[in-house]
Parts: C-alpha cells; sequence; structure tokens
C-alpha cells in the first residue's frame, strides 16, 4: 500500500509541510502528498499551482472544483476521498479539534492524525527530542504537535536540567516570558503598533505555553512547576523567550552552556538580534526555516544566587513544529524510532548547531 500523508490547511504551517512533504517524500518513504483547500482564491492562485508543479494533490469540498478549476488548478479528490485514502492526516487548521469530532473520529482509513499549536485535548501532546520515548503505536492515533514556543520551552527544561544517568530533572522551578512577533510575514493583518501583553488565563501555568510543556512532560511522568507570559511586539521577524530557571543544585555558565552545544536539537549563537537570526534562516534555512527546536542566545546566560540560570533565546517560529510534524507522521507510518530517525536525515542539514 502507498504511504499517502494528507494535509488540511496551507496557512503558516500547512504550506511549508506540504512542500517538504512534496521535495523529500521520496527519500522519507512517502509515496504521495495531498492537501485540502477550502477556498478557491485568485490570490492564492499562484501558491497553489506551485505545490502542484512539485507533486502535491488537491482535494476540495464538494460543489467547489469548478472554482478551482476555473482557476487553473487540478482537482484530484473529493476532500472525504483524501481523507478515507490517507495514511497520515495532518490538521495545520486552527479548527483541529472540531475536525476531529466531526470528521477524524470515525475514519478507519489513516493510521493517524495530527493537530498543531494550541489544539489541546487533540491527543497526546508531542514535541520531537523530547517524548518520543512515550508514543505507543496502539493508543497514539491522534497527537497534537505543540506550538513552536512550547517546543522551545521543553527542548530548554530537559536540555539544561536532565540528569544523564538518571533520566531525572533537576528543577525546581521555571518562569518564562514569550515575546511573540505581531504576526507572521506570510500575513498582511493583524499587525499592532505597539507592545501588547497578554493575561494569564491560567492561574496556574499563566499562559497556554508552560501548560503545554507541562503536559508533555506529564506523559514522562514528570509534574514541572512551569510558569509563563506572554507579549506581542511589534515585529514580524521572530519569538524570543527570556527564561528563569532554578535549579534543585547549584549551576554555572559554563555548564549550561556546554549542555546547550551538546544537544544537536538546539542551536547556539552570539547574535542578539533576532533579524540577524531570521535573515539566516531566510539565506540558509529550508525555504527560510530553521529546523532546530531553540537558538540560544549564550552572551545572555548568567546564574544568580548560585541556583537560577537566567537568559534569552529565540524560537525558529514554525521550523520546529515542522520537524516534529514530519516525525510524527512518519512514526504513525512505521514506528520503529531507528527508522525514523534514519529517514528524518535528509532534514538534518536544517538542524544548525550555530547560527
Amino acid at each position: 500500500m502507498k504511504n499517502i500523508v494528507h494535509i488540511v490547511g496551507t496557512g503558516t504551517i500547512g504550506e511549508p509541510l506540504i512542500g517538504l512533504f512534496s521535495d523529500f517524500g521520496h527519500k522519507i518513504g512517502v509515496d504521495e502528498i495531498t492537501f485540502h483547500k477550502r477556498t478557491p482564491l485568485a490570490s492564492d492562485r499562484a501558491k497553489i499551482g506551485h505545490l502542484m508543479r512539485r507533486g502535491a494533490k488537491l482535494a476540495v469540498d464538494p460543489g467547489r472544483e469548478k472554482a478551482f478549476e476555473d482557476l487553473g488548478h487540478k482537482v484530484s479528490f473529493s476532500a472525504m476521498e483524501a481523507l478515507e485514502r490517507a495514511s497520515v492526516v495532518i490538521d495545520c487548521t486552527p479548527a483541529g479539534n472540531e475536525n476531529k469530532e466531526a470528521f477524524y473520529k470515525d475514519l478507519s482509513g489513516p493510521k493517524g492524525f495530527l493537530s498543531q499549536g494550541s489544539e489541546f485535548g487533540f491527543g497526546k501532546p508531542y514535541a520531537r527530542g523530547i517524548n518520543d520515548e512515550v508514543l505507543d503505536p496502539e493508543k497514539d492515533r491522534f497527537i497534537q504537535v505543540v506550538s513552536c514556543n512550547t517546543h522551545n520551552i521543553t527542548t530548554l527544561v530537559r536540555t539544561l536540567c536532565e540528569d544523564p544517568s538518571t533520566g531525572a530533572l533537576d528543577l525546581e522551578n521555571a518562569t518564562f516570558v514569550c515575546m511573540r512577533r505581531a504576526n507572521d510575514i506570510t500575513q498582511s493583518g493583524s499587525f499592532i503598533p505597539a507592545p501588547q501583553v497578554g493575561n494569564h488565563d491560567d492561574a496556574e501555568f499563566g499562559t497556554h505555553h508552560a501548560r503545554d510543556a507541562n503536559s508533555v512532560f506529564r506523559t514522562m511522568g514528570h509534574d514541572l512547576d512551569l510558569f509563563s507570559s506572554a507579549v506581542k511586539l511589534n515585529t514580524q521577524y521572530m519569538h524570543s523567550i527570556w527564561f528563569q530557571i532554578r535549579f534543585n543544585r547549584e549551576v554555572t555558565v559554563e555548564e549550561a552552556t556546554q549542555r546547550l552545544r551538546d544537544n544537536h536539537r538546539v542551536a547556539v549563537t552570539d547574535k542578539r538580534s533576532a533579524n540577524l537570526i531570521f535573515s539566516f534562516g531566510r539565506d540558509h534555512g529550508y525555504y527560510g526555516r530553521i529546523l532546530s527546536q531553540t537558538v540560544a542566545v549564550l552572551p545572555t546566560l548568567t546564574v544568580h544566587r548560585k541556583r537560577k540560570l537566567v537568559g534569552f533565546c529565540f524560537t525558529p517560529q514554525d521550523g520546529n513544529s515542522l520537524l516534529s510534524s514530519v516525525a510524527a507522521a512518519l512514526w504513525r507510518i512505521d514506528p520503529d524510532p531507528e527508522s525514523v530517525s534514519r529517514r528524518l536525515d535528509p532534514l538534518r542539514q536544517w538542524l544548525y548547531r550555530e547560527i
């Protein structure tokens, strides 16, 4: 049988994911890539046309075939046909939970379903390199690929706090301030004129970033004291995070630096401006994207009162979510960890160690 990945949505996550599977499917064990586009728009004609020229096949809702064909697009499947024949479905819309209830939960064909970011409760929360070992092919048909900032937080915590001999986390508590870009460079609306602070909607965790990070670690048996705040900045470059991690032992900047340098999913940098990191991704990433989980800014690291590590890092936008989405899809096709790791090899060139 063919290994078919079907992607729902062509936005900030969906578009590069369709392109990535189209470009590397033959190298990573995916035979066919299909995608669903809901609305036929002349403004999207060039984008959709390019994705299809790279090999992706279009699926649309019943009754909209002619509208897409009038734009010059060949329609290969109806929306439901594409879902039923897929091996893995990746929902890249903000309606993942709604679609699960309406369509996915009753489908018997696909081996698995993935949602993105804020779709808390869709399935087991997952971040590549953090909780791969707890994925269960018999139970985890539905997986929530957590947000890009949650990837960053979980990577920082595990990299800096894990005791390599026991797997325990030497963490007392941690606080994160997520300084988010106003909107993606692909979006022309929702930009803000000045910094805009967010609410603390969760009394225990602050914002969903710490809550989701805690949920990832809970799958591994850890219940961590994490708290996050969020502020949106009037920039389109990339997210950044200020972190304060309090250990239950003494720590040094030298130890933290070495741990960050040794983790192949962490990129380190001496650059302190987001535009320099962003432009590096533009020039050297996959279609502008760095696939590393976080970019740690080494000169900002300091230790306060021997046990509290403070610093800044940058979040490579959807790059880390893209890598986790590919890894989870490959795992659902064949859950052997060694096979997944081997099939991800073509993408490792964008897992930078230094920027």
